[in-house]
């Protein structure tokens, strides 16, 4: 059990939080969510002991261990990738380490043979026979090859490291695991396997992350960073999200009657709790979402940009066609001899393991780069506007105010300050945020003023890598609203399943060696299709 007791943190003259009261117990996961900026992380920090808080403490039972997910990947470089996950537990590696020097000395005393025997005793207790072939099942599930662990943490790609560190926090069993992101840079397989392990942890998970079909699956409560205060609710991040927009109406429908507001509070829950998650906590959320009044729920205060796309021109019977693509950086093939017609009908999502690839992809169907051998032809009256995964390099001209930066992309009639401080307002750029240079915006702002620039554009072709990358949550939602709702077609990648799922009709996976392609479904269509995913498998395969 997790105590943390009248907490407050503080910040020069910026109170984050105040007066933090909350009890986290074994067999619940905790969504922290709340608005860029809000403390979430710094939250997890004071909970670690990382920081200290302004007033308060964070207390944990007698004997019980707290592991997190280390967000330095190259933390471990001279470290074996087995002997790096075995360091989540640090008391038992400590042990193993010691132990082992002890039975490598030459001159082995009577009073090393003491001590090797005190030590092979704790780490009996502490599970280390099993450790080594524990951390390995856990490598593996997450895909990283048993050929890999004795290898050091340098020989590994980034994205292999951010999975061994997560295997790190993971290893173990400990009492409380704090995760912080931890599906960012996972393949789709690796975040299931995380969802399936973490909806079984008979302990205490509290997780921060942007993935609301992450926060649905494993979430039993959610604890939301708003009006200075940290709250906790009952159910996964839809259930939060739904209560606080019924809240909402209820509040801004003062004459109805109080017996009305039950009903349909009622009637909300009911159909919550018969969707309850399918992890073994489901039948104890039930009861307790079953338990939810009316003063249980509350409005919250989030701002969600507007963002609608409006193209000022249908779509004709072309889209774009790849022929014979290929293309390789630095000697290494990353796409070969692709071949693919995408029709003006549709919303497709490129997915793959390996992020360069589908990043590679985009430029090259963007006109970014150039493939190696091969064409790219669009059709005559596709227009295009795209959103590449880095956007620093729209912002070289740091010194420029963000409105005179959008004032580049405006159209004669909409040049005007009025219209441009109207327009970044609903991306909420308010007051004089429109003023500030572009060098000081935050990474999510900076995505908010290129999907401002997009909508200028009124192209009737969106090109996306990764657009919700450093996002919020609610731009996550403004934007997934936004091109569903869009009129023309969408090519784009993600790491957001909720995303691919709600927006594209065509699933196409590439690695180096080709394509799996599949029109008129859905993500999870495509992920349950079994002969799909052997083909999937294949591309794959050494």
């Amino acid at each position: 059990m997790l105590n943390v007791n009248n907490v407050s943190m503080q910040f020069s003259d910026r109170m984050l939080y105040d007066d933090v009261n909350l009890k986290f117990t074994s067999g619940n996961c905790y969504g922290v969510i709340g608005a860029n900026g809000a403390g979430k992380s710094t939250f997890l920090k004071i909970i670690e002991g990382k920081l200290k808080p302004t007033t308060g403490v964070v207390s944990m039972g007698p004997n019980e261990r707290m592991s997190s997910l280390n967000q330095d990947h190259f933390a471990f470089e001279d470290s074996l990738v087995l002997d790096t996950v075995i360091r989540g537990h640090q008391e038992l590696y400590s042990i193993m380490t010691e132990k082992d020097a002890i039975y490598s000395k030459a001159d082995f005393s009577d009073a090393d043979g003491i001590r090797a025997a005190e030590l092979e005793t704790e780490f009996g207790e502490m599970g280390g026979w099993e450790a080594e072939s524990d951390a390995s099942q856990i490598l593996q599930a997450l895909g990283i090859d048993e050929s890999l662990h004795q290898s050091p943490m340098s020989d590994l790609t980034e994205p292999q490291k951010v999975k061994v560190l997560l295997g790190q926090a993971l290893f173990g069993h400990p009492d409380v695991l704090l995760l912080d992101e931890p599906t960012n840079g996972l393949d789709v397989q690796s975040i299931s396997w995380l969802e399936n392990f973490l909806a079984d942890f008979e302990n205490t998970v509290i997780v921060v992350s942007h993935d609301r079909h992450f926060l649905n699956q494993v979430c039993t409560h959610m604890c939301d960073v708003d009006r200075g205060k940290i709250t906790l609710f009952v159910g996964n991040y839809d259930f939060w999200m739904e209560s606080s927009e019924l809240a909402t109406q209820l509040q801004a429908n003062a004459n109805a009657k109080k017996e009305e507001q039950i009903k349909q509070l009622q009637e909300f829950v009911a159909r919550f709790s018969a969707n309850a998650s399918k992890s073994k906590q489901a039948t104890s959320r039930k009861k307790q979402l079953e338990k939810i009044t009316l003063d249980d729920i509350q409005p919250s205060t989030r701002k969600y940009p507007f963002i609608k796309f409006n193209p000022d021109r249908e779509l004709g019977k072309d889209l774009v066609s790849l022929e014979n693509v290929s293309k390789s950086i630095e000697g290494v093939k990353i796409l070969d001899n692709v071949n693919l017609t995408l029709r003006p009908d549709e919303k497709i999502a490129f997915v793959s393991r390996n992020d360069l690839t589908t990043t590679i992809l985009m430029q090259i169907i963007a006109g970014e780069i150039k493939p190696d051998t091969g064409e790219v032809t669009w059709g005559q009256t596709a227009s295009t506007t795209y959103l590449p995964k880095n956007v620093n390099e729209y912002f070289a001209d740091n010194k420029m105010s963000v409105i005179d930066w959008l004032r580049q992309y405006a159209s004669k009639d909409e040049n005007d300050n009025t219209f441009l401080r109207g327009f970044l307002g609903k991306m909420l750029f308010s007051g004089d945020d429109v003023n500030r240079e572009v060098d000081v915006m935050s990474g999510g702002e900076k995505v908010r003023a290129m999907l401002s620039k997009m909508m200028l554009s009124k192209a009737n072709v969106l090109l996306l890598d990764d657009p919700t990358n450093h996002l919020d949550l609610e731009s996550i939602t403004a934007l997934n609203d936004g091109l569903v709702g869009f009129s023309g077609s969408i090519i784009f990648t993600s790491h957001d399943h909720e995303f691919i799922q709600t927006i594209a009709n065509r699933i196409i996976e590439v690695s180096p060696k080709g394509v799996v392609d599949k029109a008129d479904t859905t993500y999870d269509e495509f992920l349950s299709h079994k002969q799909l995913q052997e083909q999937v498998a294949k591309l794959y395969e050494d």
